[in-house]
């Protein structure tokens, strides 16, 4: 791969159509913008990161995940950049070479828009539908697209939202230049190749991403039809993704009363050596609040974390060009700050992710989207039946729930359900149980 064609203007359903536009932003800052200003963008704010939504104390939900990320990813981004002219000087009069930072920021703003509610309870509840549940009965007229429903996956997912045709919307989906739609195809193949309900595409985006990949010069694997390289930006977005969710987690931990003072002032100061922590812990004697001091030893990890990141992957760069580095860029950082980083992820399992009020609402969210699938399955199989017309109505008409082939009517029904927030998908399955109903 090279630097030149991996960064490309071109966009999706306007492959044919090239506006100079006059204004000094770029196209990859359009990305960014006509992100941010979609309602799918906007939904994620009423979606689990973790926690479940909050009450009295806020934690992080999917929006301000992304937008931490997309932070991350831009720093990580506009620094490899700045390496990088340095090293090919050359380079720097190429178009949009200079907005890696602004690919990688929009890449990561959407790196969890295709997302179901209820964090990955929602995608559990679908995969298990299909491979253990009603659904499993369905296997033989769904076989077109059965991988992709029994490892149903919120990457696939994001990529789906952002390239398909709804009804009544316009070719190309959010019509994204190819370069931040490849950053984020995390794993560049469709289900059929996937390990551990982890892929990058559905077999109805696979025809997309294959014409992305040949434009921008992304190889296929030898041997491997279907499967590519990953764009060496995916590396990027992957490493903004894996910083914030780490450290973050720990913070709202720490305002649930999940992790002590001591213990979280332990986790984040371990990522440095002895003079450091001693640096940090008397920085600013005047602030006497110990989550101000979190917020200043969080953000102190999440520096060293980035620059760590940028020298890996300019260490690296020859690799990641011919698609031969292995693993994450977080796995090669220094062994300090790995071991460091993997105290908090063990951490998290331990103390976090195992704890009563986050199993309790992956429990109840599991229900919640298994009963829905359920019974929209049902409906969109048997249309002409009174129940299936009220919850059919109930669903916008870009949703093709009414197309002549079963399998696009699924897949219609799984983006229904991950379009939603999980404030609306307990509002709908408590009014088709019977539980809540509208004031007279």
């Amino acid at each position: 791969m090279n630097w030149k064609q991996l960064i490309s203007y071109k966009r999706l359903g306007k492959e044919e159509e090239h506006r100079v536009l006059d204004e000094w932003r770029t196209e990859f800052q359009r990305d960014f913008d006509r992100l941010i200003f979609s309602s799918a963008f906007r939904r994620m704010q009423n979606k689990t990161q973790v926690f479940p939504l909050p009450g009295s104390i806020f934690v992080h939900n999917r929006l301000t995940h992304s937008l931490e990320v997309s932070s991350v990813g831009r720093s990580l981004g506009t620094d490899v950049a700045r390496e990088l002219a340095r090293r090919h000087p050359e380079l720097v009069t190429g178009d949009g070479f200079g907005e890696i930072g602004a690919i990688v920021s929009a890449a990561c703003l959407a790196h969890d828009m295709g997302n179901p509610p209820f964090g990955h309870s929602g995608e559990r509840a679908i995969r298990s539908f299909f491979s253990e549940g009603e659904g499993k009965a369905l296997q033989e007229p769904l076989a077109r697209i059965w991988t992709d429903l029994i490892h149903f996956d919120g990457n696939a997912n994001a990529f789906r939202l952002l390239t398909h045709q709804f009804n009544g919307h316009r070719r190309g989906g959010f019509v994204m230049t190819y370069s931040t739609l490849a950053s984020i195809v995390k794993y560049p193949y469709p289900s059929t190749h996937c390990t551990k309900s982890k892929f990058g595409f559905f077999q109805s985006e696979a025809g997309d991403y294959a014409r992305i990949a040949s434009e921008l010069g992304i190889p296929q694997l030898e041997g491997c039809p279907l499967q590519w390289a990953r764009h060496p930006f995916v590396y990027l977005v992957e490493a903004a993704d894996d910083i914030c969710y780490q450290i973050m987690d720990i913070e709202d931990a720490h305002k649930l009363r999940l992790l002590s003072d001591a213990e979280t002032e332990d986790l984040l100061l371990g990522f440095f050596d002895e003079p450091t922590q001693h640096k940090l812990r008397n920085a600013y004697p005047s602030v006497t609040d110990f989550n101000d001091q979190v917020v200043y030893y969080r953000s102190s990890v999440i520096n060293a974390l980035e620059q760590a990141c940028v020298q890996v992957f300019m260490e690296n760069e020859d690799k990641l060009l011919d698609a031969t580095f292995e693993g994450s860029l977080i796995q090669h950082i220094p062994q300090r700050l790995q071991e460091a980083y993997r105290r908090c992820e063990q951490t998290a399992i331990a103390r976090i992710y195992n704890s009563k009020a986050v199993l309790d609402n992956e429990l109840a969210g599991y229900h919640i989207i298994y009963t829905l699938l359920k019974l929209m399955t049902e409906a969109v199989i048997s249309p002409d039946k009174a129940y299936s017309k009220l919850l059919l109505g109930q669903a916008s008409a870009q949703y093709e729930l009414r197309d002549e082939d079963l399998c696009v009517r699924i897949m219609a029904v799984l983006d229904y359900l991950s379009g939603m927030t999980d404030v609306f998908a307990l509002d709908l399955y408590r009014k088709i149980s019977g539980h809540s109903l509208p004031m007279v």
